[in-house]
């Protein structure tokens, strides 16, 4: 699930000033750069009084994360036709996509209100009751939407993820597989697979990794997650080619150095264990835990001094990093 980094004080502030400007935006530049909303902001200038319309650029707009923008179009949208239940759907799924799931429910609530079958109003109060741990509410919203549609292939992957935390691993990969079998392209479905089985041991972890690299290559956990499949099964070399795969895809994915890193360690390879976090120092400056980890590669190297420099460095940037400072207490230094 695609979680924004918009916090909910920005959420308020965003709807006070859709409130004060409740305003087409026509003038914004992005209307006429933007191919994908040329059309639907010609078609507005030329009826304005269409509310449908509004919607349609305003779901172009979420999908380009353009919030603000989306926002007041879909507000634009009931205030022009208030007896839609997708519209206010929609603004629930961007609240909750927020993390402002308080707020997100009055706005469901409608939309259930004006069409008890609201599909997307009912999946969304699933995750919100998964999010708060309220299980079997979040079952009654799944199958309210699976009565009217059994081949939901979102519904079975929700209840999988419920059943994963509920830690009913049997259960979780029955779902998950009824997800990819009613929705083959369900890349989450087949993702969640491969962990599920990675957790299992059991190698089709492997295959389903896989399948969701070459559904989406540009998300590299697949191959990082083969890493760790080896990683746990002690299989230190194929884990580190797997590693070394995942940076060749992407060579900001910091996990892969720590995990190298880690390998290293255990191989008593210190110097290229310490090279790792180097990298991860250079890559992310602010990362308190490049410094904790190569500091703890000088200490256990003898370099006593270093060790110091590291520890202390990993604190500016977290002042309450428990293992630097017990770090800095092992080397009688201060904080």
């Amino acid at each position: 699930m695609r979680m924004k980094l918009l916090g909910i004080v920005s959420l308020v502030l965003l709807f006070a000033a859709c409130d004060e400007n409740n305003t087409t935006g026509e003038e914004n530049p992005l209307f006429k750069t933007e191919p994908a909303l040329q059309g639907v902001t010609a078609e507005i200038k030329k009826h304005p009084e269409q509310a449908n319309l509004y919607f349609e650029r305003a779901s172009i707009l979420d999908r380009l994360e353009m919030d603000t923008l989306a926002l007041k179009d879909y507000k634009k949208a009931i205030s022009l036709d208030s007896t839609k239940a997708e519209y206010y759907s929609a603004i629930g799924d961007m609240l909750f996509e927020h993390k402002d799931v308080e707020a997100s429910v009055g706005w469901l609530e409608k939309a259930l209100e004006l069409n008890p079958d609201d599909k997307r109003a009912h999946m969304k109060l699933a995750k919100m009751f998964l999010f708060i741990k309220e299980y079997t509410k979040a079952f009654t919203e799944i199958n309210t939407v699976l009565r009217q549609d059994v081949y939901n292939a979102e519904g079975y992957f929700l209840k999988g993820m419920i059943y994963k935390d509920m830690k009913d691993t049997a259960k979780a990969i029955s779902n998950f597989q009824t997800a990819t079998q009613v929705g083959p392209d369900f890349r989450e479905a087949v993702l969640q697979l491969g962990i599920m089985y990675s957790g299992k041991n059991d190698k089709l972890a492997l295959q389903y990794y896989d399948k969701a690299f070459k559904m989406d290559s540009t998300d590299v956990f697949p191959l990082y997650g083969k890493g760790v499949y080896y990683q746990n099964r002690e299989d230190y070399e194929q884990a580190k080619l797997e590693y070394i795969n995942t940076i060749r895809q992407d060579r900001y994915y910091i996990n892969a150095y720590y995990n190298i890193g880690y390998i290293y360690m255990q191989q008593d390879s210190l110097e290229k264990a310490m090279r790792q976090y180097d990298i991860i120092t250079k890559l992310e400056p602010q990362n308190p835990e490049g410094y904790m980890n190569r500091g703890l590669c000088y200490e256990l190297m003898g370099k006593k001094d270093e060790a110091i420099i590291d520890y202390r460095q990993a604190l500016v940037f977290d002042e309450e990093y428990k293992d630097a400072k017990e770090g800095l207490a092992r080397l009688g230094a201060k904080q």
